[in-house]
């Protein structure tokens, strides 16, 4: 009837713009165009000549700097009062993920972040009466995706005044009790307390007269009123919400790396100017790589932040290196990112970190838990599984059981981004305001068990971090009848109490045993083909870069002088960094991925300079032309290696190996294949090139007439457009394909979905498919002794497609390998084989082991999961036979009922409109086998594929030797390394196929101790003697990690 809520509303909108008083205008200043954008400018430059910005000036561009200069003197009288400044030069975009940023220098010094959520700075008291120095380096930002455009912004406001304390708070907290009020319900009598107490001080300020001191007297009393009204109402609320401020910083994504060491310089500065105004503001600010740029560019910020960590008000923690995508990388790289986080944390600011906060990625694989425990972090929280499509988690507090049975207590943040009952994901970004506050309770969902919670809030990316609105409301809120308590805290803090709490409770807690499947953003297994590539070539690189060295330095009697320490951790930072969880997804900006192939073609030159180094300190000397294989894995190899022609080795000629045996082989017109025999575990065998034998007698292999393909393993049929449709198993006798099936079809499909281009495949789009058939050429390229090819090409669209169908004498694998020049757009590439093969669940290699998913869409989890992501291989297995479809860069996959499919190219327009266009080079192969893919070898065929045999010149002194043999099955060596911090050996195993048992790791070489340690090297078992045996159970999964030091 009387509209208190609409009149309340009203008058405290236009009570805010009255908080600021005696303002001096600040209406022209001196501008410079700042070309070169550099980062880390930690002192402006001088500014000169006649160009000047005004109030009402628009300025525009793309990624353009500006330097806006003036001097001002605060006045004198101004002294003993709250002294702030007021800008507005552009607008930051929505979402805080475009446009507008900038960073104040007062005095020749960074000082502040300014943008359109931080429009105030408060100037430091004792420059009243002082002339002062204000130099902004303006940003114009970038247009947020879908290609550069240039955005307009202009000179709204520029002033100082004087803060009037009284109508800042009659504001606050008139706008605390108002929006508490809104939300809380009709019988609450809280609600009508609120409102009669803001109403009842509002009717109090005199507005006939707005601005004059008589309008300041009455908002002082109407203050005060207010003030007494509601501390006097009860306040019992039985929860307690922790609020830690927080800033994400998206590594990249909608700017390039560049940007982000800037971003994070106005929105750190901003955090240290809040804590001089707010002595309990506590900021938490994960990510390391973040701290590493601001060291480099900015140290005198970062002294700042070391001094604010001491006191504890600047929580360091979050482990890894950045916050990974956790789908793609591989269970090394997890490691790695929190080995190089855990030590930067510790190195910079004497912290250790206990737990995982990940808010934002896209999945979390079922490998994680074993990870953190093995690790020493007890904690995991994120958020983003909150926006799954179909199924919401039934617990945001429960215990996450790994592959292995390892448990670590996870925790979702249930802040609501929007007041809207409709929205049901969290968010990490929160706000302090009533509907926050009182919404993380309402939507958790383990209210039986406990009733404390964490409000992450402030503005992430460009918006930078918390403002003084929040600081202010949080105060306020804390007050609020009707709202849980609201008090600022540590990360750290609360996920230790949270142990407690769940480890003194006599309630149900959950345990969610299996993978995080996030119910989202399928497509960023597959988009941005070229940087999975890449991560995948270099993960590996650097694993044998590291094991040949460490063979070096067991060579060299236990030296490790030689091994490149910093060379290698450059390159692992490089690809840690390119992990993140907008870069290797696909989801950035193509500016981003123009610095990713710069960045990881220096990661490989590095790479490669380690392994060449490698290979000449263990290249012997020998008279013949002789040539060193190197097998880095935990099992014998006998394979196809490449060799090419050289100083010696011609096209006539034998091999030999070490004990002088022949050795089949044969010139293929521009290598040398020679099948390479029982190359030892993590060892070498030397092969020697006879110029004047007669190579090894070969029977014909291999038969082409009539569109089939007969191999000593199978028979292969295709049809008119280059596909398979017929594929029997000769040596199991069996039909690998059901009657009337096409395998190796390539499906288009056309790609548009309903949200987010690059991130997303939604469940229809199986509605609109397409095949490849427009064959242009096929024919057989090579048929030997050792192997035959097949060269397939397609037109389809725009687009060509090659393949190289390479069938083998020795090897059950039959390869497609694949140069696509791709220029499609909005459509998804795959490749399907249907297999005879009946079985419900699937099996995917992940992380350290592997998971089964469904083949069905029985339930609604099971048909959520239509996409999901494997490594290497995927497996589709019945009693006694299955097939494997094995990959050397791809990770999509769907497999529904019988149907194999493995994702090629995603080719999406936003917010790269040329995101996959161009060439693209992978390979996959067919991998039939007999039993399950365990008993059929699969692990070790698609290690083959991915991690070749490398050849290295010369006569190796290890040969015939192995520096590490485990005697347990399914065991698989993932680094063998020099320890971070002494001269010792690191050896890092895992079981990969489920099974339990006691294994043994023989050395090639005498060893002074040996002693397990976790995942960051420290030990944690006894020290043995060498001597000992090097014994160990291992459990299903498991991974295990020993620290090795030799004898001198």
């Amino acid at each position: 009837m009387f509209w208190i809520v609409e009149k309340l509303q009203k008058r405290i909108e236009e009570l805010a713009a009255y908080r600021y008083r005696h303002a001096l205008a600040l209406d022209e200043w001196e501008m410079q165009e700042d070309e070169a954008g550099a980062n880390g400018v930690h002192r402006p430059p001088e500014i000169a000549g006649e160009l000047r910005m005004r109030k009402g000036d628009r300025w525009v561009g793309y990624d353009r700097y500006v330097w806006l200069r003036r001097t001002v003197r605060v006045p004198e009288e101004w002294q003993g009062r709250e002294v702030v400044g007021l800008f507005d030069f552009g607008l930051t975009g929505s979402g805080n993920n475009s446009a507008f940023e900038s960073l104040l220098y007062l005095n020749g010094r960074p000082f502040q972040g300014v943008d359109t959520n931080h429009q105030e700075v408060f100037l430091p008291a004792e420059l009243a009466g002082s002339e002062i120095e204000l130099v902004f380096r303006l940003w114009s930002g970038l247009e947020g995706g879908g290609g550069p455009r240039d955005l307009e912004h202009q000179f709204k406001r520029a002033e100082l005044a004087v803060l009037d304390a009284a109508a800042d708070d009659l504001y606050f907290t008139g706008r605390a009790a108002l929006e508490t009020a809104k939300i809380l319900e009709e019988s609450n009598t809280s609600k009508h307390d609120l409102l009669t107490a803001a109403d009842r001080a509002f009717l109090l300020v005199d507005w006939s007269r707005p601005g004059s001191d008589d309008f300041y007297a009455s908002v002082g009393l109407a203050a005060e009123a207010l003030r007494t009204a509601v501390s006097e109402l009860d306040k019992n609320h039985p929860v307690t919400v922790r609020a830690i401020g927080h800033t994400h910083i998206d590594v990249a994504w909608l700017w390039q790396l560049k940007h982000t060491r800037e971003k994070s310089a106005r929105s750190f500065s901003t955090v240290l100017r809040l804590m001089e105004k707010y002595p309990e503001y506590v900021f938490l600010q994960t990510q390391p790589q973040l701290y590493a740029y601001i060291k480099k560019d900015y140290p005198e910020i970062y002294e700042q932040i070391r001094e604010r960590v001491k006191e504890g008000r600047w929580e360091a923690g979050g482990a890894m290196w950045l916050e990974a995508d956790c789908n793609l990388t591989s269970g090394e790289s997890l490691v790695r990112q929190i080995l190089h986080g855990t030590r930067f944390f510790r190195d910079e600011f004497g912290v250790e970190c206990d737990y995982l906060w990940l808010p934002d990625v896209f999945g979390y694989s079922w490998a994680l838990p074993q990870i953190l425990r093995k690790s020493g972090i007890k904690t995991f929280m994120t958020t983003k599984i909150s926006w799954s499509q179909y199924n919401r988690m039934p617990h945001d507090t429960f215990k996450w059981r790994g592959i292995d049975g390892s448990e670590v207590l996870t925790h979702f943040i249930t802040t609501p981004e929007l007041a809207d009952p409709n929205v049901w994901w969290y968010t990490y970004n929160g706000q302090i305001e009533p509907f926050t506050v009182k919404g993380i309770w309402d939507t958790y969902r383990d209210k039986d068990i406990n009733r404390e919670l964490l409000l992450s809030y402030g503005y992430g990316d460009g918006g930078g971090g918390v403002n003084r609105h929040m600081l202010e409301m949080r105060r306020r809120l804390d007050e609020m009848p009707g709202l849980p308590k609201i008090v600022p805290g540590r990360a750290g803090d609360f996920f230790r109490k949270l142990h407690e709490t769940v480890d003194a409770t006599d309630r149900y807690v959950h345990t969610w045993d299996g993978e995080l499947y996030l119910e989202y953003h399928r497509g960023t297994y597959t988009s941005q083909a070229y940087n999975k590539r890449m991560n995948r070539k270099l993960e590996l690189m650097y694993r044998e870069a590291e094991w040949l060295h460490s063979l070096s330095a067991v060579v060299g009697g236990g030296d490790w002088t030689a091994y490149p320490k910093e060379q290698l951790h450059e390159g692992w930072t490089t690809i840690l960094r390119n992990q993140f969880h907008d870069i290797i997804p696909g989801s950035s900006i193509g500016a981003v991925y123009e610095d990713a192939r710069s960045e990881y073609a220096e990661a490989e030159r590095l790479g490669k300079e380690a392994i060449q180094a490698a290979a000449e300190r263990l290249a012997g000397q020998a008279d013949d032309p002789v040539v060193s294989v190197y097998n880095g894995a935990a099992f014998d190899r006998t394979e196809l290696v490449g060799i090419p022609l050289s100083e010696g080795i011609g096209t006539k000629g034998a091999w030999l190996s070490d004990d002088g045996r022949p050795l089949r082989a044969e010139y293929n017109g521009s290598e040398w294949l020679v099948l390479a025999e029982n190359v030892p575990a993590t060892g070498a065998a030397t092969l020697r090139f006879d110029p004047s034998a007669e190579p090894l007698a070969a029977a014909k292999a291999f038969e082409w007439e009539g569109g089939v393909l007969r191999t000593p393993h199978y028979e292969l049929a295709f049809d008119g457009a280059g596909r398979l449709v017929r594929l029997y198993d000769r040596g199991l006798s069996r039909e690998v394909l059901p009657r009337g099936a096409r395998a190796n079809e390539l499906q288009v499909f056309e790609d548009k979905p309903k949200m987010f281009e690059a991130w997303d495949i939604d469940l229809f789009y199986q509605e609109k498919q397409r095949e490849v058939t427009d064959l242009r050429k096929l024919d057989l390229v090579e048929c030997g002794a050792l192997s035959a090819v097949l060269r397939f090409e397609w037109a389809y669209g725009d687009s060509v497609i090659e393949q190289r169908l390479t069938v083998y004498a020795h090897d059950r694998r039959i390869d497609f390998a694949t140069r696509a020049n791709w220029r499609e757009r909005q459509q998804l590439l795959k490749v399907a084989f249907p297999v005879e093969v009946r079985a419900t669940e699937a099996t995917y290699d992940i992380q350290f082991g592997n998971v089964k998913r469904p083949t069905h869409w029985n339930t609604s989890w099971d048909h959520a999961r239509f996409e999901t992501v494997g490594h290497q291989w995927v497996d589709l297995s019945e009693r006694g036979y299955g097939v494997s479809l094995l990959n050397d860069c791809k990770y999509g996959h769907d497999i529904k009922d019988n149907v194999i499919r493995l994702s090629l190219i995603k080719s999406a327009i936003d917010p790269d409109p040329n995101a996959d266009q161009g060439e693209h080079l992978f390979t996959y192969s067919l991998y039939p086998h007999a039993g399950d893919w365990a008993a059929g070898g699969t692990a070790t065929a698609a290690w083959a594929l991915n991690n070749p045999l490398l050849t290295i010149p010369g006569a190796s002194a290890f040969a015939g030797k192995s520096l590490l043999r485990a005697d347990g099955e399914h065991i698989a060596f993932d680094a063998i390394k020099k320890a971070e911090d002494e001269d010792a050996l690191i050896v890092r195993l895992h079981e990969y196929a489920g099974g339990r048992g006691v294994a043994t790791l023989t050395l090639g070489c005498k060893i002074a101790s040996w002693q397990e340690c976790d995942l960051l090297e420290r030990p944690i078992g006894e020290r043995h003697d060498g001597a000992e045996p090097l014994q160990f159970a291992l459990a299903p999964y498991e991974i295990k990690t020993f620290m090795i030091r030799l004898c001198d």
